[in-house]
């Protein structure tokens, strides 16, 4: 019997991909968490075949959570599953040791045979990602400064990107105000960017955000 662990804050997310997953796994069992703490106590006897993995959860950035998971449960495949683009975290998370980077609006069946694959050994990459870690094997992706920020800072950046303050990131991440700020200078460093408005400007122009 297949064993699959849903990872994500809200239950209606869960349930849902629950039920999707059924559609295609009709015998697998399913576990579900709604926090990283909750992922991280995952019983090593509890035996899972996969793991699908929310970026987004509270006081815990999804890459940091991802790298820890992987490095206690090396060949447990996880699949992220995401409401951001491939071009903000996709390579990240796959650096990460991710097994795919899906995004909520993908199709049912799409999710179905790309479990499959992965639950096969496999990885997953869009044409869209493929063509994004082509480009940075090539050297392309050096271009561009953002790709300079570590996981932390590059979560920080989109923060701020998506207009929120210093005070309402550091509530988010569950970080001080002034941690907040150290990571908003490294910023601004290695863009070569003055202020908010630059950072924002920057991740329009490069669909970093919507």
């Amino acid at each position: 019997m297949l064993k699959f662990m849903i990872v994500d804050d809200h239950s209606i997310v869960r349930e849902g991909l629950i039920k999707l997953l059924m559609a295609g796994f009709p015998t697998a069992k399913f576990y579900e968490a709604g926090s990283a703490s909750e992922l991280m106590t995952v019983n090593n006897n509890l035996k899972l075949d996969l793991v699908i993995l929310d970026i987004n959860l509270p006081g815990r950035n999804g890459l940091e959570i991802l790298k820890e998971f992987k490095s206690e449960h090396p060949k447990l495949p996880v699949v992220i599953f995401s409401l951001y683009p491939e071009e903000q975290y996709a390579i990240r998370a796959i650096k990460a040791g991710a097994s795919a980077y899906l995004s909520k609006s993908t199709p049912s069946q799409e999710i179905i045979e790309i479990v499959k694959k992965v639950l096969d050994g496999g990885v997953h990459l869009t044409p869209l990602l493929s063509n994004l870690i082509s480009e940075e094997l090539r050297g392309v992706s050096t271009d561009h400064p953002h790709n300079t920020l570590s996981d932390r800072e590059h979560k920080v950046f989109l923060l701020i990107a998506s207009g929120k303050n210093i005070t309402s990131i550091g509530a988010e991440l569950s970080l001080s105000v002034k941690t907040i700020s150290v990571y908003r200078a490294n910023i601004l460093k290695k863009m070569n960017l003055k202020n908010n408005a630059e950072i924002t400007h920057y991740a329009f122009k490069n669909g970093l955000v919507e």
